[in-house]
């Protein structure tokens, strides 16, 4: 029970305006690992976003697989710099998080799609490959560029096919992209 409260106080500190503590309460968080993960994850849905971001960067640094789904979810926050720590977070969730990233690529939300396609490529596997080429031609400049960016992390002779194309037809970053990956491979 005084573990609990413990954590509980940890997350309230999450909302100081001083980064530097913030950035301590999250290590401390990360330390306590396991016990903290169910209250870090209740924590996603703080209506302060500065306990949101806190929790998803205690969250990834403990890589518990109970955090994916919830992660994957705060995907759709409405911050951005949540959805840039939730995407830092996932990136560092392993194995266990490569499934629902890939299956958010199909995502009727730009924001789940632009962030799964951006993450997705760390994990350098070719069952992603089909999926990401078909964002290429997503309405979202961010998704776009995403799976360009994944795409190159992945590599391959299936992938410098796509860059060709992409090359010839793109626009934007991703043509970029494309365009770097076919002058250094």
């Amino acid at each position: 029970m005084q573990r609990r409260e413990n954590i509980e106080r940890l997350i309230e500190q999450l909302k100081e305006d001083d980064e530097h503590m913030r950035v301590q309460v999250v290590e401390l968080l990360s330390e306590i690992g396991e016990p903290a993960v169910d209250q870090l994850i209740e924590a996603l849905d703080s209506e302060n976003k500065l306990v949101r971001r806190g929790a998803a960067a205690a969250l990834g640094n403990i890589g518990d697989p109970r955090a994916v789904e919830p992660l994957i979810r705060a995907l759709e926050d409405e911050n951005k710099w949540v959805r840039r720590e939730v995407s830092t977070a996932l990136s560092k969730m392993g194995e266990e998080a490569f499934e629902p990233l890939l299956e958010s690529l199909s995502s009727d939300d730009w924001k789940i799609r632009g962030a799964a396609a951006w993450i997705i490529g760390n994990f350098k596997d070719e069952r992603a490959i089909e999926p990401l080429v078909g964002l290429l031609e997503d309405d979202s400049g961010f998704v776009r560029s995403g799976a360009a960016r994944s795409l190159e992390q992945i590599g391959g002779e299936k992938v410098k096919v796509e860059m060709e194309k992409l090359a010839e037809t793109g626009s934007g970053f991703a043509k970029k992209v494309a365009i770097n990956y076919l002058e250094t491979h």
